[in-house]
């Protein structure tokens, strides 16, 4: 039974950076690709970061690159993603995901992945 819980969301002022962080228990993390999601309120959830079990290069959603930081500590079991530079619309809980099995043209679709965190908020004000 894999579960991930997140931690790290918080309320901060536009411009500053906030570090969401996701522990993996119940499976061998190094097998798993790992995603963050986020789902804005009226909104759908959409994608924004994807590492991949390989450890080869990070994706990230277009509107975010630059910003916005994946990463993973497999001995930790842990995934991570830096938010820097943060803006009101980045409001929304962030949901962490994990998934054992994915193609390169699915890493983006909610549907890939089997298991998900609570989520965490994350609340960006002007």
């Amino acid at each position: 039974q894999v579960q991930l819980v997140e931690s790290g969301g918080g309320l901060v002022q536009a411009g500053g950076s906030l570090r969401l962080s996701c522990a993996v228990s119940g499976g061998t993390f190094s097998r798993y690709d790992m995603a963050w999601f986020r789902q804005a309120p009226g909104k759908e959830r959409e994608f924004v970061a994807c590492v991949r079990k390989s450890g080869s290069r990070p994706y990230h959603a277009d509107s975010l690159k630059g910003r916005f930081t994946i990463s993973r500590e497999n001995a930790k079991s842990m995934v991570f993603l830096q938010m820097n530079s943060l803006k009101p619309e980045d409001t929304a809980v962030y949901y962490c995901a994990a998934s054992s099995s994915t193609i390169l043209s699915t890493i983006g679709r909610s549907s890939a992945y089997a298991y998900w965190g609570q989520g965490t908020q994350v609340t960006v004000s002007s």
